[in-house]
């Protein structure tokens, strides 16, 4: 807005380019070529932006200013004018000519000017150097000679409100100002004439792009159209940018400082990138094996959906028994606690059995003990004809132990003669024969005794030591 009044107004003139020289220094010299252009309007250009000759680099502004006549004198022409000071640092552009022009030029959409200067011909006087004022020391260039261009977007905003009334008002009250200045309205308008060359172009080139122009509205139609029918949500998402972005101001020194920290990390993450890379170069095969064999795997998955259906029906049934069983398994545990004290009790006298149990079969009193048991069944039993008998009370004689062949008075066998001719046959014996025989079954009895009690004694023995 403050552009369009100064231009509107024409308060404000445009501004100068100026390649400063030192006054020591000049053409060819080492020193820069400092020259003061005047303008009616800067056109927003700032200290450091570039000086160009046909679209080279040459230098930079090295200054801005306006002349005012309160505080400096000024050059016939150049009051109220902004002086732009522009430093040359090549010489091959030195020195500037009288017939030298220079205009302020866009570099780029968001903003950016750069001062596009002629040095004029070599047939024309070079500048004069300024004594007094803005730019003291440096050649001046007039305010005839240099032009800024009005930028596209001030253009429009003329068919903008409240822009357009403003300007109706500026329109309205510029008669007043400009009742007795038509000279000076009039070279302003010859001034402004490459920047309306300029922007005649520029209307000439948006012609030519009438039809890119009509599709890209019809396509930002087709393109706003759902953003429109969605505008809640694109507000909402609009307020929440608002507040990630309130968020991330508050924590930008970390931010900040994790920039500055990415470059370190980038160089630490690429040597395990390039291992990256070498490994997906040598899991190629590998990935190659795994596509052929993903069909087979593919079927297999299919055919476990089958088993997956059953399964779930088994494992609904075991959760079923599982919830059933949770009650008596519970009720087990005092049970369990007391089979836990009987082992933590027991396991003293289980340590001592196995011990004994280890004892007695490294000694070989199991065989001993079997020995016993085999021997004396064998004592307590009879044999005979039909096999063996279980006698009912234990008898110690001569018919006690085992013959192949009959022992006179010891047959056990069922003879035809009756039990009174037994009884008979025993009574008639005479005493000393009585005698002889009770002798000999004493004898035979204590044989077999001893035979008997020997692996019973080994047995004692290994229990409670020998002699006891």
């Amino acid at each position: 807005m403050r552009r369009l009044a100064l231009i509107a107004l024409v308060l404000v003139a445009a501004a100068g380019i100026v390649a400063v020289a030192s006054a020591s220094g000049g053409p060819g010299g080492g020193d820069p070529y400092l020259v003061t252009a005047f303008f009616d309007d800067a056109s927003f250009a700032v200290q450091g932006e570039q000086v160009r000759v046909a679209g080279a680099p040459v230098g930079s502004i090295a200054a801005l200013n306006v002349c005012v006549a309160q505080t400096v004198p000024c050059r016939p022409g150049t009051l109220n004018k902004a002086a732009v000071t522009l430093e040359l640092n090549d010489s091959r552009f030195a020195p500037f000519h009288a017939n030298a022009t220079c205009a302020i030029r866009p570099q780029s959409l968001i903003g950016e000017m750069y001062v596009d200067c002629n040095p004029g011909t070599a047939a024309a006087p070079v500048l004069q150097k300024i004594r007094t004022g803005p730019g003291k020391g440096s050649y001046y260039l007039p305010v005839t000679q240099t032009s800024s261009p009005v930028d596209f977007d001030i253009v429009q905003d003329i068919y903008q409100e409240p822009v357009a009334q403003r300007l109706a008002i500026i329109l309205n009250e510029l008669g007043t100002g400009l009742a007795a200045r038509g000279s000076d309205l009039n070279a302003v308008i010859r001034r402004a004439d490459p920047a309306l060359g300029n922007t005649d172009q520029v209307l000439k080139i948006l012609a030519g792009q009438n039809k890119e122009l009509a599709k890209l509205a019809t396509d930002s139609n087709a393109v706003l159209a759902p953003l429109a029918q969605q505008r809640t949500a694109l507000a909402g998402f609009i307020t929440q940018a608002n507040t990630t972005s309130q968020a991330s101001a508050a924590r930008a020194a970390d931010i900040s400082k994790s920039i500055q920290l990415l470059p370190g990390f980038l160089t630490q993450l690429k040597p395990l990138m390039a291992d990256l890379g070498t490994l997906a170069d040598q899991g190629t095969p590998l990935a190659s094996d795994l596509g052929q064999s993903a069909a087979a795997l593919g079927r297999e998955f299919q055919e476990l959906t089958p088993f997956a259906s059953a399964a779930r029906t088994a494992l609904i049934n075991l959760g079923a028994g599982a919830q059933q069983s949770q009650a008596p398994l519970v009720a087990t545990i005092p049970l369990a606690k007391q089979l836990d004290q009987l082992g933590t009790q027991a396991v003293p006298t289980a340590t001592e059995l196995n011990t004994l149990t280890a004892s007695l079969n490294k000694t070989g009193a199991i065989n001993q003990l079997m020995a016993v048991l085999f021997n004396g069944t064998n004592a307590a039993n009879g044999f005979d004809s039909l096999g063996h008998y279980v006698r009912d009370e234990l008898l110690v004689s001569d018919c006690t132990g085992y013959a192949i062949t009959p022992v006179p008075g010891c047959s056990a066998r069922f003879a035809k003669n009756s039990a009174a001719a037994d009884v008979a046959s025993a009574a008639a014996v005479s005493p000393a024969s009585k005698a002889i025989l009770s002798n000999a079954v004493t004898q035979a009895g204590a044989s077999v005794a001893r035979a008997s009690a020997a692996p019973l004694n080994s047995l004692l023995d290994y229990l409670i030591g020998p002699g006891g």
